[in-house]
């Protein structure tokens, strides 16, 4: 079974910046899209950012220009690197991997903007 472990969230100032990591267990990680979702309490799951394994990006507009993700596959490992964030960024994002039909997803990791 495939487990994801987020990390780096926390909290920061309205303009400030955060890098979310977060580490598959799967030895073939580099065959898998990732991507990015988050969640705010009440409402449904944003989509925020994907990867595809040929390193194909999409963002969701709200964070277009200010968010990027990556992966080192080496380290089975994606980030996403979070610039000038807003108050509206606070939410759990969670991290995902799929492969054809297999899909898994991250506890999930809290990200608090606030002055």
């Amino acid at each position: 079974q495939v487990e994801l472990a987020e990390s780096g969230g926390g909290s920061v100032r309205p303009g400030g910046s955060l890098t979310l990591s977060c580490v598959s267990s799967w030895s073939h990680f580099n065959k898998a899209a990732v991507a990015w979702h988050r969640q705010v309490p009440g409402s449904q799951r944003e989509f925020v950012a994907e990867l595809t394994s040929g390193f194909i990006t999409n963002y969701g507009d709200s964070v277009k220009g200010r968010f990027t993700i990556s992966r080192d596959n080496r380290e089975n490992t994606m980030f996403l690197q979070m610039n000038s964030l807003k108050p509206e960024d606070t939410a759990v994002y969670y991290c995902s991997t799929q492969y054809i039909t297999d899909y898994t997803s991250g506890q999930g990791i809290q990200v608090t903007v606030s002055s």
